[in-house]
Formats: structure tokens, C-alpha cells, sequence
């Protein structure tokens, strides 16, 4: 994994490394004050992603430049409009199940709550940043299906994740992170074998259509939360794919960012 995962971050040519410290340097330092005293109580392995490069975009979805993961999921910085792209993957195994995930307790945003099978962002990598296809968008849903859910990279091609439409949501994790995202969905069915990261992923369960809302039901009944990203996903746009999916196709709307 360590050696696949250095071959994707060689792809970022010299001159835009450069290019990308440059712009952020200042940024980084202004968008820590008040928050890197605070870091100290987050799992280290996470805290280190907060280093990642997202792909910022306007609410049309084009690109504005690289920011840091860390400044994109602050709230003072989502309140002023920062906005990133991301992608919410939804895996139907071949009996029509759904699986499903429960974030690790060590997340910094959204911790212990249930949501879809695999929700990341792309990276401000030549690789992933490609749009034709959304090709940049599924090669990172193949890298983070690997790191949270120990999918083989093999397992799936990136043509095998079939991009269905857009949306734009705003939703705060507590008072100082949340999520500001342009989101593609992204379905796939295929039965794969998984191996979860436990600091990724605290549990993982396949749900058929019928029984969903009662587990969902269930879950807040005991006390858990339901990302708001899955929960808006479910109640659109999910039952017609769920009851369309040898036919999906005909469903899928590039043109739209819808804003929910």
C-alpha cells in the first residue's frame, strides 16, 4: 500500500510542489491560529491527513487551486464560503446489499457516525484531478476504498465506479470543523473482499432496501448519528438507484450540481 500510495503523490510534477507551497504557506500559518494547540487532542495518524491537499472549487465545481485538508474542514473557513470536491461511493454487493460503514471514533469530523460505504475527497494530484469521465474523482474513490476498507486497488477499475450526479451541502461536525463539499456520487456493484482500517472504520455492516430505514431508524435510536452527506443521499436520490440498479445509465445527471 505504502509504495502504491507513493507512486500516486510522485505524479505532482516539481514545479506545482512549488507552486502549491508557495500559495499555502501563508494560509497555512493564518488558518492555524487558533487551532494548532487544539491538535494535540486528535488521533496523530489523523491529524497527519490534515496535510493532504484538496481540490478547492467554486460552486461550479471548477477548480480554484489546492488548500489544505485541515483548511477545508474548518468551519471559520467554510463560513466564508471554502468550498472542496469530494465523492460519497455507494457499494451494492451482487444480492442488492448495500454496505455500510461507521466512522472510526478517531476521525476528527463526523466520529462514530454511520454513513455509506466510503466518503473522501480527491487530491490535488495531476491523477486526480482529471475530469474527463470524473476519471481523477474514481481513482481517488479506488485509493480511499483501499485505505479505509482494505479493498485490493485491483479489485475495482475505475471504470467500474459509475459517476450518477452531484451535490452541494453545507454541514458543520461540531463548532469549529465540517464539511463544505461539491460531492460526486459514485455507485458501484461488485462483491469484494474487505479488510477494515480500524482507524478509519469502527464497523461495517450490508444492508438490504427494505431493511435500511429501520436500521437507520434503529442506529439514532440508540444514540448514534447518520452523516448528513448519506442522510441527504438516501432520502433523493438512492431509492430510484437501489430499484434501478442493473439499469442505472439512464439515471445519471452530469449536468446538475444539486444544492440540498
Amino acid at each position: 500500500m505504502a509504495s502504491t500510495l507513493t507512486k500516486i503523490s510522485h505524479v505532482l510534477g516539481a514545479n506545482l510542489r512549488n507552486v502549491c507551497h508557495q500559495k499555502m504557506a501563508a494560509r497555512c500559518v493564518q488558518s492555524s491560529v487558533g487551532v494548532k494547540e487544539n491538535l494535540s487532542m486528535f488521533d496523530p495518524q489523523q491529524v497527519k491527513l490534515l496535510d493532504e491537499m484538496c481540490i478547492a472549487v467554486d460552486p461550479n465545481d471548477k477548480v480554484i487551486g489546492p488548500r489544505t485538508k485541515k483548511d477545508c474542514h474548518l468551519m471559520e473557513n467554510i463560513n466564508k464560503g471554502l468550498l472542496h470536491r469530494a465523492f460519497s461511493v455507494f457499494l451494492f454487493n451482487t444480492k442488492g446489499e448495500l454496505l455500510l460503514q461507521q466512522r472510526s471514533d478517531a476521525k476528527i469530523t463526523f466520529p462514530g457516525y454511520y454513513t455509506n460505504t466510503c466518503c473522501s475527497h480527491p487530491l490535488y494530484l495531476d491523477s486526480e484531478l482529471e475530469e474527463i469521465k470524473a476519471l481523477g474523482v474514481k481513482r481517488a474513490a479506488q485509493r480511499r476504498m483501499a485505505i479505509e476498507l482494505g479493498v485490493d486497488l485491483g479489485s475495482i477499475a475505475a471504470n467500474e465506479f459509475l459517476y450518477m450526479t452531484r451535490i452541494l451541502y453545507t454541514a458543520p461536525s461540531d463548532s469549529q470543523w465540517g464539511e463544505r463539499e461539491i460531492d460526486y456520487v459514485l455507485l458501484v456493484q461488485k462483491d469484494v473482499q474487505i479488510n477494515p482500517n480500524p482507524n478509519e472504520v469502527k464497523d461495517c455492516i450490508y444492508i438490504s432496501k427494505e431493511n435500511l430505514k429501520g436500521f437507520l431508524d434503529g442506529v439514532e435510536e440508540e444514540g448514534y448519528k447518520i452523516t448528513p452527506w448519506f442522510k441527504l443521499i438516501a432520502e433523493t436520490f438512492l431509492p430510484k438507484y437501489w430499484d434501478n440498479l442493473n439499469n442505472l445509465k439512464p439515471l445519471r445527471d452530469h449536468k446538475t450540481i444539486h444544492s440540498l
